[in-house]
């Protein structure tokens, strides 16, 4: 099961999803062009893969359920003007 995360950047919540740069179509080319190119590039592409945000595209997300996560978390609540929720502050 994927943890729940919140960006520092920009305090959404969630679960982040998968990024890989580069471009697949390229990849696909490189391949039926000759096979050390391609497997360069993909072994390139495997090598960037990671988890960002949802909303924002950024790395620095952190798990919710850290220390820093629920401070975080709070931070961002409490300047939006929303209710912090003092049992999952308290975590």
């Amino acid at each position: 099961m994927a943890k729940q995360m919140i960006c520092s950047d920009c305090g959404t919540t969630g679960i982040p999803k998968s990024d890989m740069k580069g471009s697949i179509i390229l990849e696909l080319f490189l391949w039926l062009m000759m096979i050390l190119p391609g497997l360069l590039y993909s072994i390139w592409r495997l090598s960037t893969k990671g988890k960002v945000c949802r909303s924002c595209g950024s790395k620095n997300i952190i798990p919710i359920d850290t220390p820093r996560g629920r401070a975080l978390l709070q931070q961002f609540r409490s300047s939006q003007g929303l209710p912090v929720d003092s049992a999952a502050a308290s975590r």
